[in-house]
């Protein structure tokens, strides 16, 4: 990487926010370059939702509802909170158009403290830890049709998800464009894979294979409804759901945000719901309910069941969702370290980018090393299900901050403003799950708290605490890529606090 000269200079104080240019330089100093338009927008909204989950989780969520008709309302219910969500999250977007997401907004709203706890626990947990998931998940599903008798080697798995991981660390810090490209392409594989399914789905009900679909049959419950069963549905939903919000860890990279952010969300979301409830009809046409309960890998048992001697499509399109899925991953959490870096909440190197290249080549190196280090760990999916409580308890926060921020600054520039009947449904609808959760599953939730709550010595010790010896702060490192400019403009005048 070559070096770039420190560009921290009077102009830059008096104007943090720093000006871009498409070149990827400003008077301020190396910027993110602008070069994601709309349809590398929809690509990573629908290629960071869209991954595993639609292929294994319609199980979670049939299980949880009690019957097929509850369970396609789950699904079609979840798309439209998410599509709720992410109008919200996008008012917040171009209202403080900085990348990081929901790190930024919280931040900026509610002070350093809940901004660093956000940052801290993604960092320590919740990015490592799905990344390393989706990456073991693309390598199983590789070698399945290897070993058909028979489970993977463990250590295969492992090594095949760290060259998953180091490939695609390669691709993001080699150029935004072959990211997004990538991103382009299996995204429009995972769709043309999930579109096979939908349409083998219709050909069975052409065939009269709809006995499930039928009224009478479709709410026949096959368990004693229940409130907090129906809850833990939504959940399984949700997270299948996981990955709206994405975009906004990129704002400073779109082109045009104030147009293509709100464009990008009306193109994906009803996409994903059309695409993710259609599949799960077209599940319960080819399967029963009890069979569907039985399978640990629906969308493989699915093609069992219909393709015959083609059979081997689906773990191939699993494989090829779940690798699109990991770069997306890589993407965007690499730009939310590279803002609390920025913000001065993480060592102040993951805040460089490379002069010529304009890829935050730290952040991704960082978010590579931490992911890796995740591979070696046997029990990754309590520490999922300790940190799922907390990540969905910060996208309520965040968007509570929407309306608090309406009564700070009402007159602050809205590009993008929706009803403020929005937020509310959406924190209505997340309080029902939370609570629920909590109830149901305390020493989880419990346990996913007091992970959060290890970041508050923390931030007090190494954010807040600015005088520190010099045996504590040796200072800021020596520039190994260029120092970037106060992107995005946060709430105050100029730009956001470094």
């Amino acid at each position: 990487m070559e070096k770039g000269a420190r560009q921290r200079n009077n102009t830059e104080k008096n104007h943090p926010g720093g000006s871009k240019s498409e070149t990827g330089s400003g008077e301020g100093g190396v910027a993110l370059k602008k070069e994601i338009g709309l349809v590398s927008a929809c690509g990573i909204i629908v290629g960071n939702i869209i991954g595993s989950g639609i292929f294994v989780s319609p199980k979670g969520v049939l299980e949880n509802a009690g019957s097929v008709g509850l369970a396609l309302i789950v699904w079609i219910v979840t798309g439209l909170i998410t599509a709720v969500g992410a109008l919200c999250y996008a008012e917040l977007g171009v209202t403080i158009p900085k990348s990081g997401g929901d790190y930024s907004y919280v931040k900026d709203i509610f002070g350093g403290l809940a901004g660093f706890l956000r940052l801290w626990i993604a960092v320590l947990v919740i990015y490592p830890t799905n990344q390393a998931v989706i990456a073991l998940t693309f390598s199983n599903y590789v070698l399945q049709p290897l070993f058909p008798t028979c489970f993977p080697p463990e250590s295969g798995l492992r090594l095949l998800a760290a060259v998953c991981l180091l490939l695609l660390t390669w691709v993001n810090c080699s150029s935004v464009r072959w990211a997004t490209r990538v991103q382009d392409v299996f995204t429009a594989g995972k769709l043309l894979a999930l579109g096979l399914i939908i349409i083998m789905g219709v050909v069975q009900i052409c065939k009269g294979q709809y006995f499930w679909l039928e009224p009478k049959n479709a709410f026949e419950n096959f368990q004693e409804p229940d409130i907090g069963l129906i809850a833990l549905a939504f959940l399984q939903g949700s997270f299948a759901y996981g990955g709206w919000n994405f975009l906004n860890y990129v704002t400073e990279e779109l082109v045009d945000p104030y147009k293509n952010l709100p464009r990008a969300i009306f193109i994906s979301i009803p996409l994903v719901t059309f695409v993710y409830v259609f599949a799960n009809v077209a599940y319960v046409t080819a399967m029963s309910p009890q069979e569907l309960l039985a399978s640990n890998a629906v969308a493989v048992t699915f093609g069992e069941k219909l393709l015959g001697v083609m059979a081997w499509i689906m773990p191939i399109s699993v494989a090829l969702s779940t690798f699109g899925g990991v770069n997306g991953s890589l993407f965007t959490s690499s730009r939310l370290f590279f803002a609390g870096a920025r913000e001065g909440h993480l060592p102040s190197v993951l805040a460089m980018i490379h002069v010529k290249r304009c890829t935050p080549i730290p952040a991704l190196l960082f978010t590579c090393i931490s992911t890796l280090l995740m591979l070696v760990t046997s029990d990754m999916y309590t520490l999922i299900n300790y940190v799922g409580f907390i990540n969905y308890l910060f996208y309520g926060i965040t968007i509570a901050g929407q309306i608090v921020l309406r009564w700070k600054k009402p007159n602050i520039p809205r590009p993008i403003k929706v009803n403020l009947l929005f937020p509310i449904i959406y924190l209505l609808f997340w309080a029902f799950l939370l609570v629920f959760s909590l109830w149901s599953e305390p020493v989880v939730c419990g346990t996913g708290l007091a992970i959060m709550l290890t970041g508050v010595p923390v931030y007090f010790l190494g954010v807040y605490w600015q005088h520190k010896p010099r045996v504590v702060d040796p200072g800021e490192p020596e520039d190994v890529c260029g120092r970037v400019s106060q992107g995005g403009g946060g709430l105050r005048d100029g730009g956001g606090d470094a």
